[in-house]
């Protein structure tokens, strides 16, 4: 395992580990980009959950690093089992560079996520799509439809996020 990954080991699942130094160390080297991207198909769910925590994290603060990872963001990656890897994909999308086409597989793939158990990944496939719909008016009107649906039947946390995105105030 190369030295990035190794700080990304160990631990258990509710730890972040060192996700936040390994982001910090690709932002200042961005040629070790490749070792983290890596760990997404790493042998190790908690190398996998943390890279792709640490690839959100430099995505959010320089997206333009992730643009020659589009391809795998948008497919093999998307369709990983493990939700907590998803959960930072949802993110990262809407911050790339993307055609018209790839902009759809992305929608559709967000969309796709709303059905997920998981209330993390719902919650941020709600606000990927909120984002893809802001860059992008074909979006606009189905990005509405489903805030509007998760406002009533979302779990607490997709109503919440929902009313955010919405600009919704709280009924309560």
């Amino acid at each position: 395992m190369n030295t990035l990954l190794l700080q990304l080991a160990g631990g258990d699942r509710r730890s972040i580990g060192r996700a936040n130094e390994v982001a910090a160390a690709v932002l200042a080297d961005p040629a070790k980009l490749d070792e983290l991207f890596a760990g997404l198909t790493h042998g190790d769910p908690l190398v996998r959950m943390r890279a792709a925590d640490a690839l959100e994290k430099v995505s959010s603060r320089r997206p333009a690093l992730l643009q020659k990872y589009k391809s795998a963001l948008l497919g093999s990656i998307a369709d990983t089992p493990q939700a907590e890897v998803r959960w930072h994909v949802a993110q990262m999308i809407p911050r790339l560079i993307l055609s018209a086409a790839e902009r759809e597989i992305g929608f559709t793939l967000l969309v796709g996520y709303l059905v997920d158990k998981s209330s993390i990944l719902k919650t941020s496939a709600l606000q990927g799509i909120s984002d893809l719909a802001r860059a992008d008016a074909k979006f606009r009107q189905a990005a509405d439809t489903i805030l509007r649906k998760a406002l009533v039947s979302g779990t607490p946390a997709m109503k919440a996020r929902a009313r955010k995105l919405s600009n919704i105030k709280d009924p309560r």
